[in-house]
Formats: C-alpha cells, sequence, structure tokens
C-alpha cells in the first residue's frame, strides 16, 4: 500500500466519523482506531515480518471532536445578545471564505436579505471550493464564521432570521 493510499484512508475515515476501521490487503495490515475523548487517534500500520520496511509506522491524526460553539458576535439590536433566527451550518470541514477572492465583495452582510439558493460563503474542502447557498430566505443576523478560517462540519456559520 503507497503513503498517499495511506493518507487518503486517513482523510477519509477521520471526515466519515466511523470510530475503526482495519484492512487487510498483500500481507500490509493498516489499522485506524479514532477515539472522541482523546485530542488525537492513533493509526497503526503493520506489514508482514519479511517486509523490508519497519513492522511498525505511526502517526498522530486530528480527530474528529466537535468544535466548541463559537460566541455570538453582539448584534446590531442594542438590547439583544443573541439573535432570533434560524442556524446555517457547515456541510463539510475546511475553510470558510466570505467571498470569492481577496479583492471581490462579500457574498452577504449582516442585514442583507437573502432567497433561497443565494450564496452565502464558499467552503475550501480539498482544493475544492463548494459554494453554500441559503435554503430558505430571510434577514442575515449574525455571521459567526471568520473569513479565511477552518470550520468543522455541523458549526454555526450565519443566522438567518425567515421571512
Amino acid at each position: 500500500m503507497e503513503i498517499k493510499e495511506i493518507q487518503e484512508l486517513i482523510r477519509f475515515v477521520s471526515k466519515s466519523g466511523v470510530s475503526e476501521v482495519e484492512i487487510e490487503k498483500e500481507g500490509f495490515k493498516i489499522h485506524i482506531k479514532t477515539r472522541s475523548s482523546m485530542p488525537g487517534s492513533q493509526v497503526s500500520a503493520i506489514a508482514p515480518a519479511t517486509a523490508p520496511v519497519a513492522p511498525m509506522m505511526s502517526a498522530s491524526v486530528p480527530s474528529m471532536i466537535p468544535a466548541a460553539e463559537p460566541a455570538l458576535a453582539t448584534s446590531n439590536n442594542a438590547g439583544s445578545s443573541t439573535p432570533s433566527g434560524t442556524m446555517v451550518k457547515a456541510p463539510m470541514v475546511g475553510t470558510f471564505y466570505r467571498s470569492a477572492g481577496p479583492d471581490k465583495e462579500a457574498f452577504v452582510k449582516v442585514g442583507d436579505k437573502v432567497q433561497t439558493g443565494q450564496t452565502l460563503c464558499i467552503i475550501e474542502a480539498m482544493k475544492l471550493f463548494n459554494e453554500i447557498e441559503a435554503e430558505f430566505g430571510g434577514t442575515v443576523m449574525e455571521i459567526l464564521a471568520e473569513n479565511s478560517a477552518p470550520v468543522e462540519f455541523d458549526q454555526p456559520l450565519f443566522v438567518i432570521a425567515q421571512s
């Protein structure tokens, strides 16, 4: 098994939420175990004793511990610290971008009215840029993620008051 295949397998397992995977292929055995209670996961690859490679390799893999809910920024409503509305959450792990490029205007700003299907942001995952669209219409009350910041699966990105 090539190192690229192992890296892809580790990425797949960490994103899938599976807690343990063991694969044996052509005398090569790999066992990947993730534990949400640990800050990282342990990966072990065991080759047969006759193989020219070292008998045991280990690597630390980031675990899929959910990120802490980010604190809500103060809204334009002076009396309200928590805006009412529906949270739009990240559908994947990646990097959050508010615009299509550094010199481009943000897709949405606080106070903007959005329509179903309108692009809210981009999440880059594995060099693919995924447009995240509004699933309903409303007014953007809060933007909870920082531009160019990493986001976790199911992390709140926006608060939108449905119209």
